[in-house]
């Protein structure tokens, strides 16, 4: 199977005035094409640190970062946002939409960016919409709409413009028990449909969603493990 990441000997240094906080000591990964991937680990780990590498939002102090044969290590700030823009689609635990915007307008952002008109922008944000079973909420704003009907709005417009790697940051945080299990049986959907997914939880009912499961502990890869069971929930999709 394909590699679409790989981390070689990663390290991350920050520094806060005189002191020196090592974030990642030494991180090697590969993930491969359609893989569904969770980090886990404690405060202080280094997962977000990694995860923040893998979505192109931070760089390495050290080693080697390729994502979908692209060696992404020392590029620029520029040809960073464009790496994200076509190959990462985020998820957040808070959704970051617009308040002001409708459902359609938040998705079809990152295809603004991408340089669709607006005729294509329109129509590749309703079928994203369609995909997690909003096509009815297009013209409200996140206001009207529940957590899980925002998160899944989060979930249409990190699809939208057809990435190599869907990234999700802590994706049920903000959510209630069954409207986690909602969002995560929508994941499981992606999943059957070949999109690699990479998810953050501390939630070991979440991270247990995934295929394999990498813990960190002090910015090293504590245990890397393919879960024989991962779970999956058969729910009605969620009603609005």
């Amino acid at each position: 199977m394909a590699s679409i990441i790989e981390t070689k000997e990663i390290q991350k240094v920050y520094r806060m005035g005189m002191e020196e906080v090592q974030a990642l000591k030494s991180v090697s990964i590969q993930v491969n094409r359609g893989e569904y991937v969770a980090f886990m680990g404690p405060s202080g780990s280094g997962k977000s640190t990694l995860m923040n590498i893998i979505g192109c939002l931070d760089t390495p102090t050290s080693g080697q970062y390729i994502l979908n044969n692209k060696d992404v290590s020392d590029m620029s700030e520029n040809e960073l946002a464009e790496i994200r823009n076509k190959e990462i689609g985020f998820v957040f635990q808070t959704f970051n939409l617009l308040p002001r915007a409708t459902c359609l307008e938040n998705v079809a952002l990152p295809l603004i960016y991408a340089g669709f008109g607006k005729s294509d922008r329109d129509e590749k944000a309703f079928l994203a919409l369609k995909s997690v079973g909003l096509e009815d909420r297009v013209n409200h704003k996140p206001n009207e709409l529940s957590g899980g009907q925002r998160q899944r709005v989060a979930i249409a417009r990190a699809l939208v413009n057809d990435p190599s790697i869907i990234l999700a940051d802590e994706p049920t945080g903000n959510l209630d028990s069954k409207t986690s299990y909602d969002i995560m049986d929508l994941f499981h959907e992606l999943h059957q449909n070949g999109n690699t997914i990479i998810m953050v939880t501390h939630e070991d009912d979440i991270a247990r969603y995934a295929h394999r499961i990498i813990r960190l502990r002090d910015g090293l890869v504590e245990n890397d493990e393919i879960n024989p069971n991962p779970t999956v929930v058969r729910r009605e999709m969620a009603q609005p």
